[in-house]
């Protein structure tokens, strides 16, 4: 069986579709906690397992000997150690025959990458045949409020120089499938580390060009220090404490750690990523 925690998440409900694309829906599991959000997918045949990360109780039946399972990553910073350690244990008492977890590239020393650390680190103790998703940042992270972008006119930003291989969230969810899909040790995906990320590069002035030439209207980048970035952020309405962390990522990428090309991610997916001007034109729905 096949199961994916955080399945009813934007990232989560891209990878069980690739899933059921190759799968019969009777082979795919989800670990969820709401049954409700996942109805649509036991309708079509998807065994639905409601477990609260918050309770390891509830995880007990979540896993069975032999299951491929797919950690992602929860969204709750500050609790996350416990909350994947929680599914670590489950998933070593079970016995799965992989746990693959979605985390941070390996250069990042940002505050965010701190649970992602740790969790490897768990996952390496608990014994269980792994693969770390080691994800980059998802363009759709900076297109969310696209056409909001463009009628402001600015791209607002701390991160001076710093590059972004950025891939959109359907490039990484196509490879959790195949590294999924890949059964056996012959596979070559037990015990591996994949650093994840874009073909290429580019810079938020790249952005705010790439927005310009796709809406036809001015779009330019506007550098601020880090104490105006974050009060810009929460003058978005964005908590605090989650403008503090989205400033100290553009630290990181001013330090280069988000630029890396390795090209794990296109060859695990068996193609080019999506490039930037093509999400754009995508978000703009141009």
């Amino acid at each position: 069986m096949y199961v994916v925690t955080g399945a009813t998440g934007q990232l989560g409900r891209l990878v069980v579709e690739g899933l059921l694309a190759k799968v019969p829906a009777s082979e795919v599991a989800v670990a969820v906690r709401s049954a409700g959000k996942a109805a649509d997918l036991a309708e079509r045949g998807v065994t639905v397992r409601v477990v609260d990360y918050d309770r390891p109780e509830s995880l007990a039946g979540a896993f069975a000997a032999g299951d491929r399972v797919l950690l992602i990553s929860g969204s709750e910073v500050g609790r996350r150690i416990p909350q994947h350690t929680a599914v670590i244990e489950a998933a070593r008492a079970a016995g799965v025959a992989l746990l693959a977890y979605t985390s941070a590239p390996g250069a990042a020393t940002f505050r965010l990458a701190d649970e992602h650390r740790a969790t490897e680190t768990a996952i390496r103790a608990s014994g269980l045949p792994f693969s770390f998703l080691r994800n980059g940042w998802y363009t759709e992270n900076y297109l969310g409020d696209a056409a909001g972008t463009v009628a402001r006119g600015v791209v607002v930003g701390s991160a001076g120089d710093g590059r972004v291989a950025s891939a959109p969230r359907q490039d990484y969810a196509d490879a959790a499938v195949a590294v999924l899909l890949a059964e056996g040790d012959e596979s070559g995906h037990t015990d591996t580390v994949y650093e994840l990320s874009g073909d290429a590069a580019w810079s938020l002035p790249e952005l705010a060009a790439e927005l310009a030439e796709a809406s036809g209207r001015p779009v330019v980048h506007r550098e601020v220090t880090p104490a105006e970035h974050r009060e810009v952020l929460v003058g978005a309405g964005l908590p605090v404490g989650f403008a503090e962390a989205l400033v100290d990522v553009d630290a990181g990428i001013a330090r280069g750690e988000l630029a890396g090309t390795p090209g794990d991610l296109a060859r695990l997916i068996g193609r080019p990523t999506r490039p930037l001007a093509e999400s754009v034109r995508a978000a703009l729905g141009a």
